[in-house]
């Protein structure tokens, strides 16, 4: 899932929102409770997969005499929820963080690393490498994944049947080919779904076409290379561009479909082809949701001529919060609690098997990928070797940083102009470039 200020948003918002917490601090949060027990650990989590949530607190519980205090909040609050709580001291131990939140809440002393807790790190064999990636910053890690996801490429088999296709585009190239046939079949209008609306989904979107065309918005180091014309992203722009306006694939109003819209088009059986977050083929194949339902498959994330299957995922993740990190008794629970929900907990994922069973929620953890019952619960609705297959390709963003929110306005803009013949790809993309460099000379 994706969100609203997802990756910070800006130096500028981030002193709103600090300042507004710090007179909450100074007056409504006055009359909560400063401590609790030491052996009662402050859980922040925001409202899914609340059911299972309880379920998996109270086995804790059970098995370790430790007591848990469990709060969820809406999703659309978390973020400037949990901030007027680090600001006004408010008991917290453990909680769930977004990768896109990791900088601007390192670096503000709210979140503690966890290097020193062996028996957390032991598990990141087990995980895959862009979600141990994800929780790292500054030479530190600073949690465990409890949940991952990825973009991935979807097609409607039926409609490809009846325009003669026998198997989905493996390049970007063949599907221009094959989106161009089934449009001369009078099977779809833009046979390719694409959103690029500027919303908070656009930059897996951006990312996806990029990471598979073989290029980067910046390199490691976070210098800037989206401009680079062999290795930056001005031929996946051109790609867009052209399948608007030269192929005529995929509709203009792309620049104002939202991705949830985009998902609602797809299951009206509009298009043949499309990039959406992996969860929505479950839907896409509930007849109860969905008129192209048992229709929708996955594919590879087709391959740019100098890229590969690659594919952008997200992640979120149980962290320890700095004062829990400086309490050593409350560490020490937390960790305990932190391990049971992203580690193992009576010899097994539990946690991350239970929320995939109970709400389809992904895991980062490749061993579930082996349990039969997984497998069982995927595949009645899609390919389960299919869906480990591009996740084993995915990749983590490039772009966190704690000024991701002032760049992203800019980079947004730069696209859709592109997109709508108002400046070249190679224009657009040294428009971002330059907005990048601005902001981490300021950093």
């Amino acid at each position: 899932m994706s969100e609203v200020m997802k990756f910070g948003s800006g130096r500028r918002r981030f002193l709103q929102i600090s300042a507004g917490a710090g007179l909450a601090a100074a007056g409504m949060l006055g009359g909560l409770p400063r401590a609790r027990a030491a052996d009662v650990v402050n859980l922040y989590t925001w409202s899914a997969g609340v059911d299972t949530v309880k379920r998996e607190v109270a086995a804790f519980e059970k098995e370790t005499g430790l007591a848990v205090n469990y709060n969820n909040l809406p999703f659309a609050q978390y973020r400037e929820a949990m901030i007027t709580k680090f600001v006004g001291q408010a008991p917290v131990d453990a909680l769930w963080v977004s990768d896109g939140w990791l900088p601007e809440w390192a670096d503000a002393g709210w979140l503690a690393p966890i290097d020193a807790y062996p028996q957390l790190l032991k598990y990141n064999s087990d995980v895959q490498d862009f979600c141990t990636q994800s929780t790292q910053y500054k030479g530190h890690q600073y949690g465990m994944t409890y949940y991952t996801d990825y973009m991935a490429f979807l097609y409607d088999a039926s409609m490809l049947a009846k325009a003669g296709i026998s198997a989905p585009p493996a390049s970007w190239d063949e599907l221009v080919d094959q989106s161009l046939k089934i449009k001369k079949a009078g099977l779809s209008n833009y046979p390719l779904m694409l959103s690029m609306a500027r919303e908070s989904w656009l930059i897996e979107f951006m990312s996806s076409v990029v990471f598979s065309h073989g290029g980067r918005f910046v390199d490691d180091s976070g210098r800037v290379m989206m401009d680079d014309p062999k290795h930056g992203a001005i031929s996946s722009l051109q790609w867009i561009v052209d399948a608007v306006n030269k192929h005529h694939i995929l509709s203009p109003a792309c620049v104002e479909l939202g991705e949830l819209n985009g998902f609602k088009a797809v299951a009206s059986g509009n298009h043949a082809f499309a990039l959406l977050p992996r969860y929505r083929i479950q839907a896409l194949n509930d007849p109860r949701q969905s008129h192209v339902a048992g229709n929708i498959r996955q594919a590879l994330m087709p391959a740019g001529p100098n890229g590969s299957h690659a594919t952008v995922a997200w992640m979120r993740m149980h962290a320890l919060s700095a004062a829990a990190g400086a309490n050593k008794a409350r560490a020490a629970n937390a960790v305990r609690l932190i391990e049971a929900f992203g580690g193992k907990f009576d010899g097994q994922y539990a946690f991350q098997k239970a929320m995939f069973l109970d709400t389809g929620t992904a895991f980062g953890v490749k061993p579930l990928f082996s349990d039969p019952q997984v497998r069982a619960a995927y595949e009645k609705y899609g390919d389960f070797a299919m869906f480990q297959k591009q996740q084993d390709l995915a990749r983590k963003k490039d772009v966190i940083t704690r000024w991701f929110g002032e760049w992203d306005e800019v980079n947004s803009s730069a696209w859709q102009a592109a997109i709508l013949g108002q400046s070249s790809a190679a224009e657009a993309l040294k428009k971002s470039a330059s907005k990048w460099t601005e902001l981490s000379k300021q950093a």
